[in-house]
This record gives structure tokens, C-alpha cells and sequence, in this order.
């Protein structure tokens, strides 16, 4: 059966600083909540002498949004908060609660992973209160951070990987994080650490060493149980799939995917070109084989894996594509909150930021005018994808059945993804429709592309 692929826009929101990770909470009853981190370098002043000038620091905003995503003609998020904070270099919700209540984990150029927990107001809204918070030692960037519970771990702990190039591993008490251990990885920065869900103390590290390593914290931390060198850049994107055992994707500067089966670390399963560094890579929160990526210099894809997973030595097909980030694809994050699988009508009014809407030949058009760029294209081509003026129009094509279960083929899905780009500090919200083909009937007239 041939499937429809589908993006389009809902929202697009001003963030003011330079935006660089998002994340839903995966919490059911709080997956409404939308979070976005950010990170602005701070200059002296250019009539400072070196020798007089400051040093430049590093400040950060966190927003938290509240997402009705089944309204028509509004735009879905409502802004409930803003925190002024040191630059957010990562952002993590705990997959459990804690105390009862949903914990935010934030990566900080002080050095610092801080923990925010939400609560709800009299007046329904949620907001975030500082927790805790501990350093991870002097001169360094917190850089990324991971929790433990990816599948539910009662066991909760934290791994970050910082600018010195050092992994730390932290404990939560009912009031602390604790450094449980903390070693030298990689020579460079330590661009990112994560966690196995299906085993939490094998943890995987990437720096800016080209290199990818695994450690296994029972066996302490004077070696790592495998270095890869595959990846031929700083390795930048790391997470474990919570559905399948043994399976990684990560992702690098060299502009390369790669998946791996974690039983054999010598040879990739699948190595996947998506033409920019990989930042940021989400394992879809139900569908086994689907994989956002944030590439960087080319834009936010939506990759299928079904076939890598199952040994075949295939790249991963790319279903779909947003190209309307004008800067730096950094933050990307699947939404869990359910939506109707009927794709909603174009909006007819603007969003409330500065983005206008206009209806022309069949295509959503959208401009807005930042720091860095412009923007003024049609969105989609006859299937619904987002195409840039410059290009000629695809022909129409059918793209495969994504799911292996034979019951799901006549069924459509539709999700809810939030993606941020840097230097033009935005934040899009969009749905992604897969739908099935519909048979064109003997009756109708075939349009050309």
C-alpha cells in the first residue's frame, strides 16, 4: 500500500535568544507541557581594549508552553512562563515521576545541571520551581545531559558530559543530586552521554574527539568496554531506542546517522546521510522504527529504520522533511499528545508572532524576516511536503507502508513535533500525517505535476 506524507506549520514562536533544544514531557497527564531552552553569547563592548574586556558570558531563557493542539484556527500554544537562567545547553524531562510531580533536567554553561520541578497553579496553568541543582566542577559547560528512566527505571540518575570533556553520573536523593563518579572521556569536549534504557549502567559517550565510547559502570571508569572511531567528526547526537533492545542511533558533525546493534560495536547496522551535523536525534515515543533528526545546516527529517533494525544493511528511508528553520536545526522533540487523524484546514488567520499566512495556488505560503535571513516560499508540493522555490517539483511517487503490523494498513497517523533553529531563534510547531493513498477513481481528470 502507498502512503501520503504530510508537514504543516501550526504555530511558529519567537524565542527571542538563540533557541537550541525542545522538549514535550513525556508524562500522559502533563504532555500538553512543552519546554525550549536557550543560549546567547554575550559580547563586551567592541571599544573594550583586550586587555579591559570583560570576558563574554553566556545567558539563557527557558519557556514553558501549554499546547491545545485540536483548537481550529488558533494557534495551539499558550506561553504560561519564562525563567531567566544561565545558557541551556540541554534540556530532559525525567520519564517518571518524582515526588509526584514531572522533574526538568537542564544542561547550563555555569556548569551546572539543574532540576526544575512543574507544578500546577490554582488557576490550572503549570509552572516550573527550582528544585535542585549541583556543579559538575570548575572552568567547564554542562553540555548535555540523560535521564535513566527511558523505560520506566525506578532508579533514577542522571548522566551529563561537559566542555572538559568528562562524564559525570549523578544520583537523585529526596534532597540532592549527588555525583556518584565523574572521569575524563574525551580528549575534546564531551558532546553528549546517554544512557542504555535497557541496561542503565552502560552508558555511551560522544565528543568532539571523533570518537564514540561505551562505559559500564560496574567496571569503573578506567576504560571504556568499546571506543569506536566510524564516525569521522565530533560525535554530537547519542539515544538508546526505548522499544527495541540493543539498538543506538547516533550522530555526528560528519553528517552521518548511524545505527548500531549494541551486542556489536565494531560495524554499524546502517549508515544514513542526511546532509547536515547531527545534533539532536528522538526515538519516536511509540513507533519503533521512526527517528527525528535535527540536522543542522539542512533542516529536521523524519527517518524509518525498519529495515537497518532488521539486519538488512539499508540505509534509513527519509519520510519526511521540515525546511522552514532559517538557521541552525538544533532542538527537536516528538510530541505524546494524541491528534485526530484528519490533517486540520490551512489557518487562516496569522499566529500571533511575527509570521503571516496567505492561501495561493493550492499552497500555504509562509514568510517572516529575521536577524540572519528572510523567508518567502511555497510550502508543499502535490503530496503535502514542503518543497524551496528553487527546486523543480518532484513527480508523484508512493512511499511504503511504514509499519510491519499488517493490522495498522489501512490506518493513518499523525504526530506533533516541536523543532527550534539558532541564530534566527525560533521555535516551529508542526504535524506530520502519514495517510494511505487514496485509489484515483476512472472518473476524475489526472492533474499534472
Amino acid at each position: 500500500m502507498g502512503w501520503h506524507s504530510r508537514t504543516r506549520t501550526l504555530q511558529v514562536f519567537d524565542t527571542e535568544l538563540s533557541a537550541d533544544t525542545v522538549e514535550w514531557c513525556p508524562i500522559p497527564q502533563f504532555s500538553n507541557v512543552l519546554a525550549c531552552g536557550t543560549y546567547q553569547l554575550q559580547k563586551g563592548d567592541e571599544k573594550e581594549t583586550a586587555e579591559n574586556c570583560p570576558a563574554p558570558s553566556r545567558i539563557g531563557r527557558v519557556y514553558l508552553f501549554d499546547c491545545n493542539p485540536q483548537t481550529s484556527f488558533i494557534p495551539p500554544l499558550t506561553e504560561t512562563q519564562r525563567i531567566d537562567t544561565p545558557a541551556i545547553l540541554d534540556l530532559k524531562w525525567c520519564h517518571v515521576l518524582i515526588s509526584e510531580r514531572p522533574v526538568l533536567g537542564m544542561a547550563t554553561a555555569s556548569g551546572e545541571i539543574q532540576l526544575y520541578k512543574l507544578m500546577e497553579s490554582q488557576q490550572g496553568t503549570c509552572g516550573l520551581e527550582n528544585e535542585l541543582s549541583t556543579g559538575l566542577g570548575p572552568d567547564r559547560l554542562a553540555l548535555s545531559l540523560d535521564w535513566s528512566t527511558g523505560r520506566g527505571e525506578s532508579d533514577v540518575r542522571v548522566v551529563s558530559s561537559d566542555s572538559s570533556g568528562s562524564l559525570t553520573v549523578l544520583s537523585l536523593g529526596e534532597a540532592s543530586l549527588t555525583a556518584v563518579c565523574q572521569w575524563k572521556a574525551h580528549d575534546f569536549e564531551a558532546w553528549i552521554a546517554a544512557f542504555s534504557y535497557w541496561d542503565t549502567q552502560i552508558v555511551y559517550s560522544g565528543g568532539d574527539d571523533c570518537k564514540l565510547k561505551g562505559w559500564d559502570l560496574r567496571m569503573g571508569s578506567s576504560s571504556p568496554t568499546f571506543t569506536s572511531k566510524r564516525h569521522t567528526m565530533g560525535v554530537c547526537s547519542i539515544h538508546s531506542n526505548p522499544h527495541r533492545e540493543h539498538i543506538l542511533a547516533t550522530g555526528s558533525y560528519d553528517e552521518n546517522v548511524l545505527l548500531w546493534d549494541g551486542r556489536n560495536m565494531k560495524h554499524p547496522l546502517s549508515e544514513t546521510a542526511v546532509g547536515g551535523g547531527v545534533w539532536r536525534l528522538k526515538w519516536h515515543p511509540t513507533e519503533e522504527h521512526l527517528l527525528l533528526a535535527a540536522c543542522m545546516h539542512n533542516d529536521f527529517h523524519i527517518l524509518h529504520c525498519q529495515k537497518a533494525i532488521e539486519g538488512q544493511d539499508a540505509p534509513c528511508q527519509v519520510l519526511a522533511s521540515y525546511i522552514l528553520h532559517n538557521s541552525l536545526a538544533y532542538g527537536a522533540d516528538w510530541s505524546r499528545l494524541p491528534l485526530s487523524n484528519s490533517t486540520p484546514p490551512s489557518p487562516q488567520e496569522p499566529p500571533q508572532t511575527s509570521i503571516g499566512l496567505t492561501e495561493s495556488g493550492g499552497h500555504l505560503r509562509i514568510q517572516y524576516e529575521s536577524p540572519t535571513a528572510s523567508f518567502d516560499t511555497s510550502l508543499e508540493d502535490d503530496s503535502g511536503r514542503y518543497i524551496p522555490d528553487q527546486c523543480s517539483l518532484p513527480e508523484k511517487s508512493s512511499v511504503p507502508d511504514p509499519f510491519t503490523s499488517p493490522a495498522r494498513d489501512s490506518q493513518s497517523l499523525s504526530c506533533l513535533m516541536a523543532t527550534c533553529s539558532f541564530y534566527d531563534h525560533m521555535m516551529h510547531v508542526w504535524r506530520w500525517d502519514w495517510s494511505p493513498e487514496d485509489k484515483q477513481k476512472p472518473s476524475e481528470p489526472v492533474l499534472s505535476s
